[in-house]
């Protein structure tokens, strides 16, 4: 098996693995850095018929949150009763109810509290009170109500490859040819349905706590928030850039030309005509992607080390394909252009037969939403890109 390499180790993260045989899970020491590292920004919108796609995202996209009341209690049996009391503290005395309530009942939205405020399922002393009104020590707030699935997915046992968790975060690393949440043309079978099944008490949380998504034939790490707290604060810091996510991928030109792309900043929309694909367009959204390490295979393929700086759909597969170098395997993007001169018969077929995008996840970093540490996770690159590898390697350089 061919080991890969990190040929730059990123002198932010000292502790960073540079070699990437085996899943593994490794504190970092210092924060990631804007000069060093390249997050995924997601904070742009998501059309709710953009959700049910099959056909969705090689590059990491935040899900959106437009079921900001469904909310979880680890605790919940499995009746889905709610059955809560808190007992109002000296320095909660004086407090609006709704705040109260908000950090005392904090698996759930301060939204979705209003609510049950309103409706009569959270009272004060038996009493039903606005969400303004002022607590006093010793008043007693109790929260008595059902919860509502999100949604009608159902628990399937499907294997899923844990590779980090605890109880606030879960991740997993994706393979190939599993779609990540039920949507048009895939109801069952995907991740969401795995979840629902190894982690039952996340049944309330939207997507069963996902934070982003990675496409069907894209492989690798996927952050869950198991608690509704955790997802939210997870989802956040996608948006702000404390989540950074590297991927490696394998693509159809030589290392001179690739090294006059190592940033790449082309914005990109939807297509006009041909709706399941994105293109570089003036009127896009902004996409920076950056080209970390290039490791020649031979004279006209690489193995290249990417990171994001955005996170748009199909961004690196677009970019890529834009700058003329898309991905082995992209039939949507690369067509004929992934077929190089100078290839032995072995290898045309090689690649004529790859049957996705080579393309992996193999890197994820993030801020813990409730210890605060720096956890980074990794991923070894799977069997069919390592055989891909393998035939495409005329040794021009020592791994």
């Amino acid at each position: 098996m061919l080991p890969i390499l990190i040929d730059q180790p990123d002198a932010a993260h000292p502790n960073r693995p540079t070699r990437i045989d085996d899943a593994m899970t490794t504190p970092i020491s210092q924060p990631a850095t804007k000069d060093t590292d390249f997050k995924t920004d997601n904070d742009f919108d998501v059309d709710n018929d953009m959700l049910d796609e099959p056909l969705f995202d090689d590059d990491t996209e935040a899900l959106d949150d437009d079921n900001e009341d469904e909310a979880q209690d680890l605790d919940t049996p499995a009746s889905d009763v709610v059955d809560i009391r808190h007992t109002v503290t000296e320095n909660q005395s004086g407090l609006r109810i709704d705040k109260v309530a908000s950090l005392a009942l904090s698996d759930f939205s301060r939204a979705q509290l209003q609510g049950w405020l309103s409706d009569g399922s959270l009272v004060c002393n038996g009493t039903t009170q606005k969400p303004k009104y002022r607590v006093q020590a010793g008043d007693e707030l109790h929260l008595s109500t059902t919860l509502e699935q999100h949604g009608a997915d159902l628990p399937e046992d499907i294997d899923i490859d844990v590779v980090y968790e605890d109880d606030a975060v879960l991740v997993i690393n994706k393979p190939v040819g599993m779609v990540v949440h039920p949507g048009a043309g895939n109801p069952t079978g995907t991740l969401v349905n795995a979840l629902l099944y190894h982690y039952p008490a996340q049944h309330h949380l939207p997507r069963a706590g996902l934070v982003h998504r990675i496409d069907k034939d894209t492989s690798g790490l996927l952050l869950i928030g198991k608690t509704k707290p955790a997802q939210m604060a997870l989802m956040e810091q996608l948006k702000d850039k404390s989540v950074y996510r590297h991927y490696q991928c394998v693509v159809a030109g030589d290392a001179a030309s690739l090294m006059r792309h190592r940033v790449i900043d082309a914005p990109i929309g939807r297509h006009r005509t041909q709706r399941t694909k994105m293109t570089v367009m003036t009127a896009g959204r902004d996409a920076v992607t950056h080209l970390m390490d290039i490791t020649p295979l031979n004279e006209n393929y690489c193995l290249v080390d990417v990171g994001l700086e955005t996170g748009r759909t199909h961004q690196i597969r677009v970019h890529m394909s834009h700058i003329g170098h898309p991905l082995v395997g992209d039939r949507m993007y690369g067509g004929r252009r992934q077929l190089r001169s100078g290839l032995s018969e072995v290898q045309r077929q090689t690649i004529q037969r790859f049957p996705r995008q080579a393309l992996h996840a193999y890197a994820l970093g993030f801020v813990h939403p409730v210890t605060g540490q720096d956890i980074e996770v990794t991923a070894p690159l799977p069997e069919d890109m390592l055989a891909l590898i393998d035939a495409l390697d005329d040794g021009l350089t020592e791994r």
